[in-house]
């Protein structure tokens, strides 16, 4: 995966440790995003549910929590599947492609517990990079309005190709 060189401190990618980051996750986001991410469609998907911290992955550079990626059971019709998000990175290290680190080493903890499929909702230059691909167009449709050039997908552990409603899947979790 990716490495970003953050100079001589040691840069970690862990699961997520909820007693130890969620402060520090939440700020990030909240520096990150503002306060309209509540707004998102994707937070509708989030409010009932709960995030995996074994897959979830967090960056630390020291104490510091640079980055998040953060993952949630969903259903895409009847297929079980994690959406990816949201990701975030510390104002002063963006461009460095955390986001993809980060991102990328929660692709592969969701592999290997056995999770068939990935989604998210982001810039397709971007995830491309990791292997994400553009839904065909209204194959996944959220709660909600979604702009679909961003709704992306990509195989985990199986070759079920992802199409139906996105639901929270709490009892998944």
């Amino acid at each position: 995966m990716l490495k970003p060189d953050m100079s001589a401190e040691t840069l970690q990618i862990l699961p997520e440790d909820p007693a130890r980051d969620a402060e520090a996750i939440e700020a990030l986001f909240d520096a990150t995003f503002g306060p309209g991410h509540f707004a998102k469609t994707a937070e509708r998907l989030r409010e009932y549910s709960r995030s995996l911290p074994a897959i979830n992955r967090v960056a630390r550079l020291g104490d510091e929590v640079i980055a998040v990626c953060r993952v949630w059971p969903i259903r895409v019709g009847e297929t079980r599947a994690l959406f990816y998000g949201p990701v975030a990175v510390a104002p002063d290290h963006r461009g460095s492609r955390l986001g993809l680190t980060v991102t990328g080493e929660a692709l592969e903890a969701g592999a290997a517990a056995g999770w068939p499929v990935a989604i998210l909702i982001g810039a397709p230059s971007y995830f491309g990079e990791i292997g994400f691909e553009v839904a065909a167009r209204d194959s996944i449709s959220f709660p909600g309005p979604q702009d679909q050039a961003r709704v992306m997908w990509r195989g985990l552990s199986s070759d079920a190709v992802p199409a139906g409603a996105v639901q929270a899947a709490p009892d998944l979790a």
